[in-house]
């Protein structure tokens, strides 16, 4: 560690690298957010040699905002260190203090709790909503909010009523396409198609499942079914993009039912 903030240091001397030396919080702000998808894929794949390297990537990231705040003279990375130790010590009170043995249901419940607090320490006007990051996919701001909602009593019982909400978005964004049939789409469908989503993401967290990772797997499926489709169709000698949407769904079925 203390090898990796020297090399961050010298990159940052006056006769370091001119690439590192121009780079401030926001110009390296996507490749953190790049380097944390790779972190994801690497996962996904099982590449356990992938996934060293990428967290080496995304460690160097932490590395190098805390150089950028330490020459602003605002932290460093001991600093960095020293607040996620505390921060992971105060929300583990079953572990760390005398919290008692929890399940972990229980100490995910102990831990929203105590965040809660914290942000409610932190000013009186404070909305439950706060904290509630901006940056995030927009699936999955979606997931967190709806579930920042129901912890103050703002949800649906049962996830039935949820998918009823789906089906009740769903027929106005059919309404509202049926009634503007026009080239883009009018601003109507726009907000409709949005609380569609919207509601699909509450329905996956009443369900229990993680709205951002079931859809990137259900990408996965689809990108892995659409190439099996152009694979079979170049098998048989013809072009799939020629084909009618029928023999299209045809291959499709078929790449299907040979999963």
């Amino acid at each position: 560690m203390n090898e990796l903030l020297a090399i961050m240091a010298r990159l940052r001397a006056p006769d370091g690298c001119p690439w590192d030396r121009e780079q401030t919080f926001g110009s390296i702000a996507p490749f953190t957010i790049e380097e944390a998808y790779e972190v994801a894929d690497a996962i996904e794949r099982g590449d356990r040699h992938g996934l060293k390297d990428e967290l080496g990537d995304l460690l160097f990231q932490v590395v190098f905002y805390a150089q950028l705040a330490s020459e602003a003279g605002d932290f460093d990375f001991e600093a960095v260190v020293g607040a996620i130790c505390e921060k992971l010590k105060r929300r583990h009170p079953h572990v760390f203090g005398s919290g008692g043995k929890l399940s972990a249901a229980e100490q995910s419940a102990v831990w929203e709790d105590i965040k809660a607090q914290e942000r409610g320490s932190a000013s009186p006007e404070m909305s439950h909503l706060d904290g509630v990051q901006h940056a995030l996919p927009a699936l999955m701001r979606a997931f967190k909010l709806s579930k920042r909602a129901a912890r103050v009593g703002f949800d649906f019982d049962e996830a039935s009523q949820s998918a009823d909400k789906v089906d009740e978005e769903l027929a106005e964004v059919r309404a509202a396409a049926a009634a503007n049939r026009t080239s883009p789409p009018s601003r109507e469908i726009f907000e409709e198609v949005g609380d569609l989503l919207f509601a699909t993401a509450n329905l996956a967290r009443k369900l229990d499942v993680d709205a951002e990772s079931a859809l990137r797997a259900a990408n996965a499926k689809f990108e892995r079914r659409f190439r099996g489709m152009e694979r079979l169709a170049a098998e048989r000698g013809v072009v799939f993009a020629a084909l009618p949407l029928d023999e299209q769904e045809r291959l499709w079925q078929e790449v299907k039912r040979a999963e």
